[in-house]
């Protein structure tokens, strides 16, 4: 074993005078200035080294450069303790600006001070947390089934209550088969509440808890599932906060089948029945509008301005106003006890409502994508909750109940209890693959890696977003609508793609360029596969609770569908990083639905695709017909390197939560060797905590990434001192990466340097070990990390993984088989190229990436087109083209072109 790592820790030497300048400016995600009042807005701003020391320093200026109100906060540091992305969060108190900057709080230009505006507080107390946005106040209880025990809104006479109990509820059946009479209802119980930002423009409180049995919510020590975790986050000025949901799924698939989820608050409702109003989101903005006891429609007329008054949602005249032909004769005007909204598919909604209980339900309307947005009220307040993909996570629903008592429900349904019960058993019966030798053969005709007891959705997550928002009256539609949109397609912020290359973050990438003949051919190519799968999502129908944002693997020319049934051909799973391709797609270019391609990936993947309890908790899976149904449990899905560029660019907690979490992943290697089942030395290997065999590859650039986002973000050293160990110990390999596979310590984390052996596997480096090499070897080059040879033992790599076999032979002592992915893998030579000012190896990596290559093993089923560079791909005549090669392709065209751009061959 080597010496302790070197890590620079002193701060930069940087005066005042010769600091770099920070300016950078940021934009509205479509380009339109949004409404605010849904929330405010959250995003993260990059920075070079050294540049800025503390995120209290920053201010936020608008287009005119008046310095507006701002909340900073540090998202992660350099090594030299400066800080690498801060959070930025402006609240609702102005309209918005179409474009600000972020700059110095020193350099606010004089007479430009910021703008007054309202603040939130957080008040805590010893059994609940109160928090004041200005336009609503929030109770959340610290204990016990209410989540938020009150919503009020400013009142003439101090504040009115909107909303209380808002509470998760949910309901469970020992069959798959639909039966109502079996279900057992259950309350999501408070647990532990932590306020994790107190204003003054941004608060966040995280509440944790787990559900009981409605019967036994109060006991202590009762038995309890589905873990959840819900974040309210609230913004100065906003009647609106934003909550978001996790749970994990934790029951037994052959007898636990979830049949309803959901999220319900109480309204107390004062008015008249004829003064009560439901509001329920329809498709493009149009909304249902109905009131519990309608006096439009009627035989007699009350009065122009009483119905006018109704459909507006105003308070009607006093009844003595009205005609007395319907004032006398409301007693005869049915009332109206409950609303139900049912999205079962992305392609089709239903409401209906009923007078009570035991009637039946009535038709109301239908259409095709609901917004997802409900609103229960009255004249003198009223509730709205929105859920963000509500459509798209079918089946999903809004109910209205108790409209014509005292006090109504209003309940979003995560998952509808008119659905079927959720069924997560594993889709076949293993088909008698018992041995490893039986289920390498099945690979070899469905690509499925199957083995017994491995497809347990056991520790599985998802994640929900919703918004809720307090009236002091029932609202017109306009605003609705307004809400629905910003609920349905939440505002963000983000640094412009200039700003993003100036601070050099997230790999090697460039901007867009269509300078010449043959980058302007590349540059179509790479919209083309965008625009592609971005049109997939929506033709192919890849929607749906457990699967909204992931994408399919490959595609059956012969059926003409995506292979969805077909093995490891179904959901890609991150298989060959796809997330990563759109994340730095959307770095380049900007392109907001680019950006929300990603980001719905990266809620799927981190969410669905790895287990955050039971024994494989921190790994991920292997693409499969469903999402937890192959064996192969790896970290190379649960990376944080796919989930690194969200946080960054929104800040958003749930994420952070998502890399923090695998922190101690390495033992994982513990207990389940990923290679198990191919291992040369399976008769003799056996895990030992002194000697885990790891992957240099897909193992190590996940423990990598894994240990960079822990100590970037919170400093730990047990982390950074795993990440720059081992860094120096594959340094130290007398064939660096071509070692293939090191001997791991888990109580050292530091790998042995005396193997010696050469081998390499074509996954190696698809998986981001590209994207971390490269940010590492910047850290090492700008002297802000010390791990001698690493940098040499990674150029080598690139160097010759595309070399001749004589060529590598000469260097390495034996030529490795196993070089496949050329195309892929030409970034490799256009890195070293490019570090090594190698015009050689340039033209090295843009043959390989034009020639191809004839792939073999796994991924002769779908070569990648060959194409030159002026061809303009389309994509609905190459249907070989699978997932993983537009990925890596597309990677490989973005990195070439950053790297070795400048030795491109002309057309």
């Amino acid at each position: 074993m080597t010496t302790a790592p070197a890590v620079r820790t002193e701060p930069t030497t940087i005066t005042a005078d010769d600091r770099p300048p920070v300016d950078v400016p940021l934009r509205w995600l479509d380009d339109v200035a949004p409404d605010l009042t849904v929330g405010g807005v959250t995003c993260g701003v990059p920075f070079r080294p050294g540049a800025v020391r503390d995120s209290s320093a920053l201010a936020v200026v608008d287009a005119w450069g008046r310095a507006v109100p701002a909340q900073t906060w540090p998202l992660a540091t350099w090594p030299d303790g400066s800080v690498k992305w801060s959070g930025v969060a402006l609240g609702a108190a102005a309209p918005p600006s179409a474009s600000y900057r972020v700059v110095r709080a020193a350099d606010v230009e004089p007479g430009a001070p910021a703008t007054a505006g309202p603040t939130v507080t957080v008040t805590e107390h010893a059994d609940e947390v109160v928090v004041d946005t200005g336009a609503c106040t929030v109770v959340v209880g610290r204990s016990g089934p209410d989540v938020v025990r009150s919503v009020r809104v400013p009142a003439p006479d101090g504040e009115a209550e909107v909303a209380r109990a808002g509470r998760l509820v949910s309901s469970r059946q020992d069959r798959p088969e639909p039966d109502h009479t079996a279900r057992r209802e259950s309350v999501g119980v408070v647990r532990d509440v932590v306020v994790e930002q107190s204003g003054p423009v941004r608060a966040v409180v995280r509440v944790t808890g787990a559900h009981r049995d409605v019967d036994r919510a109060q006991e202590d020590g009762a038995p309890a599932w589905l873990p959840f975790t819900l974040r309210l986050v609230l913004a100065a000025g906003a009647p609106t906060f934003r909550v978001v949901h996790s749970f994990v799924w934790d029951g037994d698939p052959e007898r636990d089948f979830l049949s309803s989820l959901g999220l319900r608050f109480d309204v107390p409702l004062r008015a008249a029945p004829y003064d009560r109003h439901v509001r329920l989101a329809g498709a493009d903005g149009g909304l249902v509008r109905e009131a519990v006891q309608g006096v439009t429609g009627l035989r007699r007329d009350p009065g122009a301005e009483v119905r006018a008054a109704q459909v507006a949602g105003r308070p009607t005249p006093p009844l003595a106003e009205w005609d007395e032909q319907v004032s006398g004769r409301m007693r005869w005007v049915p009332t109206w006890e409950a609303w139900s909204l049912r999205q079962l598919s992305a392609h089709g909604f239903t409401v209906h409502k009923r007078t009570a209980p035991d009637r039946p339900w009535i038709d109301v309307a239908q259409g095709t994508r609901s917004d997802g947005l409900g609103y229960l009220g009255d004249t003198g307040g009223g509730l709205a909750v929105g859920l963000t993909g509500f459509w798209q996570s079918h089946p999903t629903g809004i109910d209205v109940a108790g409209a014509s008592s005292d006090v109504g429900t209003l309940t979003t349904w995560l998952w509808s209890p008119d659905a079927a019960p959720m069924d997560l058993r594993f889709y076949h019966d293993g088909l008698g693959q018992d041995t490893y030798d039986d289920q390498l053969d099945a690979l070899e005709i469905t690509y499925e890696d199957y083995e017994p007891g491995f497809g347990d959705a056991h520790g599985i997550g998802r994640t929900h977003e919703l918004t809720v928002t307090a009236f002091a009256a029932t609202p017109d539609a306009a605003a609705l609508a307004r809400l629905a949109a910003g609920t349905a397609t939440r505002p963000q912020l983000v640094p412009t793609p200039e700003a993003l290359h100036d601070a050099a973050v997230l790999g090697d990438w460039d901007l867009v360029d269509r300078g010449t003949p043959e980058r302007a051919a590349l540059e179509d190519r790479l919209a083309t596969m965008l625009d592609f799968y971005v049109g997939q999502v929506d033709q192919r129908s890849w929607y749906g609770f457990w699967s909204f944002g992931d994408v399919m693997h490959a595609y059956d020319p012969d059926r003409h569908v995506w292979r969805y049934d077909v093995g490891g051909y179904a959901w890609d799973n991150s298989e060959l990083s796809p997330d990563l391709w759109l994340w730095t797609s959307f770095l380049r270019t900007g392109r907001a639905d680019v950006f929300r391609l990603a980001e719905r990936m990266t809620r799927h993947t981190g969410d669905v695709d790895v287990y955050h309890a039971g024994p494989w908790q921190g790994l991920g899976s292997r693409h499969n017909v469903q999402h937890w149904g192959c064996s192969a449990k790896q970290v190379r899905i649960s990376t944080p390197a796919y989930r690194r560029p969200h946080y960054f660019l929104t800040g958003d907690e749930h994420t952070r939560d998502l890399m923090l979490e695998l922190r101690d992943s390495d033992r994982n290697f513990l207990g389940l060797d990923p290679t198990r089942k191919v291992r040369p030395d399976a008769a003799t290997y056996r895990p030992r905590r002194d000697a885990l065999a790891v992957g240099l590859g897909t193992d190590w650039s996940a423990l990598a990434a894994t240990w960079l986002a822990d100590w970037e973000v919170t400093g730990n050293e047990r982390s950074r001192d795993r990440l720059v160990g081992t860094m120096t110990d594959i340094g130290a390999l007398k064939h660096g990466f071509f070692t293939g596979e090191a001997l791991y310590d888990l109580d050292t984390g530091r790998f042995a340097t005396d193997r010696d052996r050469v081998t390499v596997s074509h996954l190696s480096a698809v998986f981001g070990l590209v994207e971390i090499c490269s940010e590492l070897v910047s850290l090492v080059d700008a002297g802000l990390v010390d791990a001698p040879g690493f940098r040499e033992a990674w150029l080598q790599y690139c160097r010759l993984y595309l070399a001749t076999p004589a060529e590598q032979e000469a260097e390495l002592g034996v030529a490795p088989s196993g070089t496949n992915l050329e195309q892929a893998h030409s970034r490799l030579a256009a890195y070293a190229a490019a570090r090594l000012g190698d015009d050689g190896l340039a033209d090295v990596a843009w043959r390989s990436y034009f020639r191809g290559g004839e792939f073999t093993g796994e991924e002769a089923f779908h070569p990648v087109p060959v194409l030159p560079p002026e061809t303009l791909v389309r994509i609905d005549e190459a249907r070989t083209l699978s997932t993983n090669d537009a990925a890596q392709c597309s990677l490989a065209t973005i990195q070439n072109l950053a790297l070795v751009g400048h030795r491109l061959p002309p057309r």
